[in-house]
């Protein structure tokens, strides 16, 4: 209803019941022009200073826990507010441990969590939950939508508050005995903690060339300088890094579809080896050719050993979508330069084709170290150089 609409024809009623003396017109007119005036006034300020917020006690936990929830708000005005509708967008997977709590929507994934309130002068209320973390992503709370009115009831007013908050669901860990893998050296060949590379990307001189040098190595302008064979020497650098590269792919070809149940597998497996690199003191990094959620672009998070790294790799495991972006060994070709020189690299991977494995010779020409996890149901070919282990996926894995 917009008064300024009607405004005329009240003027129009109290004029004529001026002309014909009709007190009792004027009088009902001008009472329900006064209120019709306040309603407006209060509709329009009802939702100033009012304050919506959600305050999980963890926003990043693991499938299956359950954390407590206190939604609060408060009314930071003077002006009253006789009824408050709060409707909450909220994703099952993320939702009350009584999804009945949640009110339906078009959306079969999503309910609202629906509360109203009666709110005086710098009031403030509350309402706690249980939420339960059902599902591995990355899902968007809210924006929520707030309304209210006038005191009378006559108008309505509703608006959009608080962007949406996101809550991260990380991928559950697999026992690492299930994944059997060498437990002296699950990673591949190390000698030592403080085992030294060479890193040809540093040259830092020149020495005479020994005989199990690399003719790859070999500097010959300084050997037709000298007349002697001469080698290049690289800057010396201490690793002790691992990289797992994460191929999304569940088909030969990556148009051909997803099979979810073995994505989930090696979503949970690449989680698992992050995890136990960063306990073993690895600086843990991790490439993929998925893209995450709410992005279009593959992701790649550079090795590290800080408190948060660990946080950050299961993120962005969290939010993994089925969603390829391209062939997984143009993707290591394309990213494997930017990792330093001694690191291992862990590949995990439900597809083995002849152009992968093209790839892996080429990198280990290169002086890579690499470990190959196939999951695929045929054994994978046998490269010399490269650990190997099949651990082909069983569905009763899933659960």
């Amino acid at each position: 209803m917009d008064l300024k609409r009607l405004l005329p024809l009240f003027v129009v009623g109290i004029i004529l019941g001026v002309i014909f003396r009709i007190p009792l017109l004027v009088t009902f007119l001008l009472i329900l022009l006064i209120i019709l005036g306040l309603a407006t006034w209060w509709q329009k300020r009802s939702l100033d200073g009012v304050q919506y917020q959600r305050k999980p006690f963890y926003r990043r936990t693991f499938p299956g826990e359950k954390v407590p929830l206190q939604v609060e708000i408060e009314n930071q005005k003077l002006l009253p507010l006789t009824w408050l509708r709060i409707q909450d967008p909220w994703p099952k997977a993320v939702g009350p441990e009584d999804e009945e709590i949640l009110a339906p929507t078009h959306l079969p994934d999503q309910g609202l969590l629906t509360n109203v309130f009666s709110l005086r002068w710098f009031e403030r209320a509350r309402r706690a939950y249980t939420l339960e973390f059902r599902k591995r992503g990355v899902y968007a709370v809210g924006p929520v939508k707030m309304e209210s009115g006038d005191l009378f009831g006559i108008f309505a007013h509703s608006e959009q508050r608080e962007p949406a908050e996101l809550l991260t669901v990380f991928p559950a860990l697999i026992p690492f005995n299930r994944l059997h893998l060498p437990a002296e050296d699950p990673f591949g060949d190390r000698r030592s903690r403080r085992r030294l590379y060479e890193d040809p990307n540093q040259p830092i001189g020149v020495r005479d060339y020994l005989p199990e040098d690399s003719f790859r190595q070999v500097h010959w302008p300084a050997t037709a300088h000298t007349g002697q064979l001469q080698v290049k020497v690289y800057q010396p650098t201490s690793a002790n890094i691992m990289v797992v590269c994460l191929n999304i792919s569940t088909f030969s070809r990556f148009w051909e579809g997803t099979n979810p149940e073995l994505l989930e597998h090696i979503i949970r497996v690449a989680a698992t080896l992050v995890t136990r690199g960063i306990e073993d003191g690895y600086r843990v990094g991790l490439i993929a050719n998925g893209c995450l959620a709410h992005a279009d672009q593959p992701f790649r998070i550079p090795p590290g050993r800080s408190p948060k790294q660990l946080a950050s790799l299961l993120e962005a495991l969290a939010g993994v979508t089925p969603v390829v972006t391209g062939p997984f060994e143009k993707f290591l070709i394309q990213q494997v330069p930017r990792v330093a020189y001694g690191a291992t690299l862990l590949i995990v991977t439900a597809v083995t084709n002849p152009e992968l494995f093209e790839t892996l010779v080429q990198l280990k020409h290169h002086g890579r170290r690499i470990s190959l996890l196939s999951f695929a149901r045929k054994p994978p070919e046998i490269v010399p150089g490269i650990q190997t282990y099949h651990l082909p996926f069983d569905p009763e894995d899933a659960s």
